[in-house]
């Protein structure tokens, strides 16, 4: 059983001092395995016995048999698996060319975003009422994501399913206050693209974020944040992701009032509901 296995298997169990051992050494497991004990204790802030103790409680003779063991595993990814990887039929060699293909999306997302677009849509944002983020299937995750990031800043924001009547009923209640944000990663979803044109219609402000510029939902949009076609929807979702983590991040960047404290307001609540159910 490797140590992350071992780790894993306590976890439930462990103090809050082994925890944030355990959690630090899953996470970091590089800088752990060319530590101390008493520079791992002091970076996770407990007593190097600590250390010891927790490498025992794992069930080795003590840290640097652990440690050991951290060090081969660096071993094998740093210079070990580098070495299979140029072999393309290994898993090594396809876990290498995947990640290639993921660096290339990041790469032409870091280079082609436009930037005025961004900037565009995060004043659009600050100046509605409400948004209304429509995704298709594969973008419901970055849909969420932006939901979280815009109620952590206090923006009245809501998800809307891409099926026929609950585009009409949002369609129904939207006002000119309001902005409608289509997270389109496939360009597949044809409802999403008329209700566009329906929002349009009535003078309500659009927004895209998609997969490619040249889908449907993106010529109704007032704004358009598009990323470079691909051939994997995979990566389709991949540029998409990063496209609305940086429009995430604008938003923190602009309205940081907004969202200073508000993080730990939404932890107090969260403590009194919980402390009043149980």
């Amino acid at each position: 059983m490797s140590y992350e296995d071992r780790i894993r298997e306590h976890r439930p169990k462990m103090s809050k001092s082994f925890s944030r051992l355990g959690d630090y050494i899953l996470d970091h497991y590089v800088q752990a395995a060319l530590m101390t004990a008493t520079e791992l204790a002091h970076q996770i802030d407990v007593d190097a016995a600590t250390v010891v103790r927790f490498a025992q409680r794992l069930g080795y003779g003590g840290f640097p048999e652990l440690q050991n063991e951290i060090k081969e595993k660096v071993k094998q990814d740093l210079l070990i698996r580098p070495e299979l990887a140029a072999e393309p039929d290994t898993f090594s060699g396809v876990v290498t060319a995947a990640m290639g293909r993921m660096q290339v999306v990041v790469e032409q997302v870091a280079k082609l975003l436009d930037v005025e677009s961004v900037s565009r849509l995060v004043k659009k944002i600050g100046a509605a009422r409400r948004i209304v983020i429509v995704p298709d299937g594969l973008g419901q995750v970055a849909a969420y994501n932006l939901m979280n990031l815009l109620e952590q800043g206090g923006f009245l924001v809501m998800v809307v399913q891409p099926g026929a009547v609950d585009l009409a009923r949002t369609m129904v209640s939207t006002t000119r206050e309001d902005l409608i944000i289509a997270i389109d990663v496939a360009g597949t979803a044809p409802y999403i693209y008329r209700a566009m044109s329906e929002a349009v219609q009535t003078g309500v402000d659009t927004a895209s974020i998609v997969g490619a510029a040249s889908h449907q939902s993106a010529l109704e949009a007032d704004v358009v944040l598009a990323a470079q076609n691909q051939a994997e929807v995979e990566l389709a979702v991949i540029s998409v992701d990063m496209i609305v983590y940086t429009l995430a991040e604008s938003l923190r960047w602009k309205f940081a009032d907004r969202f200073t404290g508000r993080g730990e307001a939404i932890e107090s609540v969260l403590e009194r509901i919980v402390r009043g159910v149980s």
